[in-house]
């Protein structure tokens, strides 16, 4: 149901757009667009943001459905807890006689 007046920014809701330049590569984020359905979303993203035939697959993701970290917590969120120091490979010692390490 949509008011009438309201712009589609106001009543669509708004899409993430991810997509793949080629196979085997990662689907990377190229832009946000407000749809009144995932299949619209899907067309339109295609035809923004696909345009020169550069992509082979196209993600479209409703916005509301993707959760975040706060880029303020950046350093509590992502430091390794205490006494996790194996996961870094500053962690470990090369052996001497290895050549390729």
């Amino acid at each position: 149901m949509t008011t009438p007046g309201a712009s589609p920014e106001e009543t669509w809701p708004l899409y993430e757009v991810f997509v793949r330049a080629n196979r085997g590569l990662s689907h990377v984020h190229v832009g946000s667009l407000h749809a009144p359905d995932a299949d619209m979303a899907l067309r339109n993203a295609r035809d923004l943001y696909t345009r020169r035939n550069e992509g082979t697959s196209v993600w479209v993701v409703p916005a509301d459905a993707i959760t975040t970290s706060d880029p303020d917590d950046k350093g509590a969120f992502f430091e390794s807890p205490a006494g996790k120091n194996y996961r870094h490979a500053v962690y470990y010692t090369a052996s001497e006689g290895v050549p390729h390490l």
